[in-house]
């Protein structure tokens, strides 16, 4: 298994639906361009569809998105994701919106919970996914902490 650092989703196109009354791609279709990615990434470890047929899925605890530049309709994008750190139960990724010109739109960084299906309840990954993980972030540990990761939200006050 081919394990890319970073993962790099297929071209994605900004579509007519997605544009709000400002003229840009509205703020929800970040997300759902970050989910296709991770989408796309978590079939490599071993997340698709057929997963929830063996009793676990996975949940999304937290996601944090920073706009950094507007899209508008037509545009064409791809969507990296890194690996940034896993344990037993959970997943730390960061991912980034690129225009096919290079300049990043967007970045989200999210933590995911493994889930058994049957409580449902937060539960350790199979071997299987769990040597799955360590080999992506084993790839993608030479990329280093991106330097928009961890970031927090609220209102800096001077002195």
């Amino acid at each position: 298994m081919s394990q890319p650092a970073p993962f790099m989703s297929s071209v994605m196109e900004v579509i007519p639906e997605w544009i709000d009354y400002n003229g840009h791609l509205n703020m929800a279709y970040y997300n759902v361009l970050f989910d296709r990615c991770g989408d796309e990434a978590y079939e490599l470890l071993g997340f698709g569809p057929e997963y929830a047929q063996r009793g676990f899925t996975t949940y999304t605890a937290e996601f944090h998105l920073c706009y950094v530049r507007e899209l508008h309709l037509g545009d064409k994008v791809r969507v990296s994701l890194q690996l940034l750190d896993h344990d037993e139960k959970r997943f730390h990724t960061y991912q980034e919106i690129h225009h096919e010109d290079g300049w990043l739109a967007a970045t989200g960084e999210s933590l995911a919970l493994h889930i058994d299906r049957s409580g449902p309840k937060v539960a350790p990954f199979p071997d299987d996914i769990a040597k799955r993980l360590a080999k992506m972030q084993d790839a993608h540990a030479g990329l280093g902490w991106p330097d928009r990761a961890g970031r927090s939200i609220g209102i800096v006050r001077k002195g």
